[in-house]
C-alpha cells in the first residue's frame, strides 16, 4: 500500500510517495513561475498547478516502480492565502492570487470602514492586512466584474487540485481561515450577516471538511490525465505548513518548528484559543476542530534567496545546471566568508510589503550600507540575516506572552538545508535549533494525513515516530548580542522610512505606464 502528498508553495509543486512503513520511496519538485506584472500583484497560472501533478504524479510511479492501483489515497497541501476562481466547468476565469498579493489595498481599507477591525478580528481572529480571499474577490467584484460575474467557487491551490482529482469542491478547516473577514474561526463556518453586508453569495465557498475526511474519489478522466487509477481516495488537505510542521513531527502543544521556504514562518502549536492580534491564526491538522497553530510569517523568506539567484547568478545558475550542480551551494559560500553583520550591510526584506509582526503592504526592500567594499556574497548573507531579523521581531513578541514553547527550534524546508542560515537563526533567536533529517517537507506530512485519512496510519504519533532531527546548534552569545545590536537599527530603521513607503507607492501609482 501506498500514499500520494501533493504540496503546492508559491515558488513550485513537490510531490512524495510513502510506504506502509511512512518511508518515502519517491519525491520530484518542479518550479512554476510567479507573475508580477503590476506593482503589489503576484500571480500563477492556475493550469500549471494540474499539469504538475500530471507530471511529478507518473515521474514518483516510475522513480519507486510503483503501480498506480497500489496508492491508496491522496492528500495535498497549499500555501496560503491563495485563490483560484472557477466558473461552472471548473475551469479557472483568470489568473490564480498567490499570498505575496497585495493589490487590494482599497478594498482592505474600505471593509475597515464598514466592519470595523474589531469586529473582524473578533469573528477571523486575524486582521484584514494578509489580503485573505474574501478581499481578492470584492477587488474582482469592483474592478473586474465581467470576471467575477463568471466565479461559481473560490478555491485554494490545493482546493482546485482536490476538485480536478474527484470533481468535487472543498475546503478544509486548517485552510478556511484565509478566507478571512466572514469565516468565523471557532464556529468554523461563514458569518451570513457579514457576507450578506459585503456583498458575497455563500454559494461562492465550498463546503468545509476535517482535514482527514475523505471528499471524493479520482475520477476516470483524472486517472487518465495523470497515471492514476479511478477511485484512490483524496482526504480533503491542509495547509502547506501544516503539512510541513506535522509531517516532522510537530504533534504537541508547545512544539515549534520554522520553515524557510517562499516566505519565511514559524509555527507553534496549542490548544487554547488565545490569538495574537499581530500574528496569524488557525485551525492545525493534528485536530482540525480543537487545535490551533499561531504562525508569524514574513512574505519574502526563501524568496530572497532565489531573488539573489536570479539577479546575481544567472550565468553560474546555467551553467552548474548543466554539471548536476545546485548554484544555491554557490550562493552559500560566497556569503559563508563574509562575517556576522555582513560588514555592515542591512537589509529590510520587504520586497511585497510584509505580514506580520508590522503588516505594512506599502513596505519595500532596503539595503541600508552598500558600499564598494559589498560584493554579491555580503547580499546573500545579508538577506539571510535580513529573514532572521524579520522573523525574530514576532518571536520576541510571542515570547513576552509566556506561551508555551518547546527548544529546540526544529528546522524544515527550504533554505533550512543551509548551514550558515540555520547558524544566523540559531545566533539571532538566541535558542538551540535542529534540523529535520527528513528534508521531504510538507508532501511529507500531506501523504501521512493521507495514510491516516484512511487508516493506514493509526493517528499523528507516526510522525512523531519517524521524526530523526540532526545537525543541533548552539547559539554563539556574542555573535547575538551583535546582532541585537543590528536588529536594533533594523527596527529603527523601518521606523524611519515607514512613510516614505506610502509616498513612493502614491508616486508609483501615479506615473504608472501601464
Amino acid at each position: 500500500m501506498y500514499v500520494l502528498g501533493l504540496d503546492y508553495g508559491t515558488g513550485g509543486g513537490k510531490v512524495t510517495l510513502v510506504d506502509a512503513q511512512a518511508a518515502v520511496r519517491a519525491y520530484a519538485f518542479q518550479e512554476y513561475p510567479i507573475f508580477t506584472d503590476h506593482p503589489g500583484w503576484s500571480e500563477h497560472d492556475a493550469n500549471t498547478y494540474w499539469e504538475l501533478a500530471c507530471t511529478l504524479i507518473p515521474q514518483v510511479l516510475a522513480q519507486a516502480n510503483v503501480q498506480a492501483k497500489d496508492v491508496q489515497a491522496i492528500a495535498i497541501s497549499s500555501a496560503m492565502p491563495s485563490l483560484v476562481m472557477v466558473d461552472g466547468q471548473g475551469e479557472p476565469v483568470a489568473r490564480a492570487y498567490n499570498l505575496m498579493d497585495r493589490r487590494a489595498i482599497e478594498e482592505v481599507n474600505a471593509l475597515r470602514e464598514l466592519l470595523g477591525e474589531k469586529r473582524i478580528f473578533e469573528v477571523t481572529k486575524n486582521r484584514l492586512d494578509d489580503h485573505p480571499m474574501i478581499v481578492n474577490l470584492l477587488w474582482e467584484k469592483h474592478h473586474r466584474p465581467e470576471v467575477f460575474k463568471r466565479i461559481h467557487k473560490a478555491l485554494s491551490i490545493d482546493g482546485f487540485v482536490t476538485y480536478k482529482l474527484t470533481n468535487q469542491y472543498s475546503a478544509h478547516y486548517s485552510g478556511a481561515a484565509f478566507y478571512g473577514v466572514a469565516y468565523d474561526l471557532l464556529k468554523r463556518e461563514f458569518n451570513a450577516e457579514i457576507l450578506k453586508e459585503i456583498g458575497l453569495s455563500e454559494t461562492l465557498f465550498p463546503p468545509l471538511f476535517r482535514c482527514e475526511d475523505i471528499v471524493g474519489e479520482v475520477t476516470e478522466e483524472a486517472a487518465k490525465a495523470c497515471s492514476l487509477v479511478p477511485g484512490i481516495r483524496v482526504c480533503a488537505g491542509q495547509v502547506d505548513c501544516n503539512a510541513g510542521y506535522s509531517g516532522a513531527g510537530a504533534i504537541e502543544v508547545g512544539d515549534i518548528q520554522m520553515n524557510l521556504g517562499t516566505c519565511g514562518n514559524f509555527g507553534i502549536i496549542h490548544d487554547e484559543p488565545v490569538f495574537h492580534a499581530s500574528m496569524i491564526a488557525f485551525n492545525y491538522t493534528t485536530d482540525s476542530e480543537k487545535t490551533f497553530i499561531t504562525v508569524p510569517t514574513t512574505t519574502t523568506g526563501g524568496h530572497l534567496i532565489r531573488y539573489v539567484r536570479d539577479t546575481f547568478y544567472k550565468a553560474e545558475k546555467l551553467q552548474l545546471a548543466a554539471q548536476g550542480k545546485d548554484v544555491y551551494d554557490l550562493i552559500n559560500e560566497d556569503a559563508s566568508v563574509v562575517p556576522p553583520g555582513s560588514e555592515g550591510l542591512l537589509i529590510l526584506p520587504y520586497m511585497m510589503g510584509e505580514r506580520t509582526p508590522i503588516w505594512d503592504v506599502y513596505a519595500k526592500a532596503v539595503m541600508f550600507g552598500l558600499s564598494l567594499h559589498h560584493g554579491r556574497g555580503h547580499i546573500a548573507r545579508a538577506m539571510m540575516e535580513a529573514v532572521a531579523y524579520a522573523l525574530y521581531d514576532s518571536y520576541s513578541l510571542i515570547k513576552q506572552t509566556g506561551v508555551e514553547m518547546h527548544s529546540p527550534i526544529v528546522l524544515n524546508e527550504g533554505g533550512a538545508k543551509s548551514v550558515l542560515w540555520r547558524r544566523i537563526i540559531t545566533d539571532v533567536f538566541n535558542c538551540p535549533t535542529v534540523m529535520v533529517e527528513n528534508r521531504v517537507g510538507a508532501p511529507y506530512g500531506d501523504a501521512l494525513l493521507a495514510g491516516i485519512s484512511i487508516g493506514m496510519f493509526k493517528d499523528f504519533s507516526i510522525a512523531k515516530e519517524k521524526a530523526v532531527y540532526v545537525s543541533p546548534m548552539e547559539p554563539n552569545i556574542e555573535v547575538h548580542h551583535m546582532y541585537m545590536e543590528y536588529f536594533k537599527l533594523y527596527k529603527e530603521l523601518y521606523g524611519h522610512v515607514k512613510q516614505d513607503f506610502r509616498t513612493l507607492a502614491d508616486l508609483t501609482k501615479r506615473y504608472a505606464t501601464t
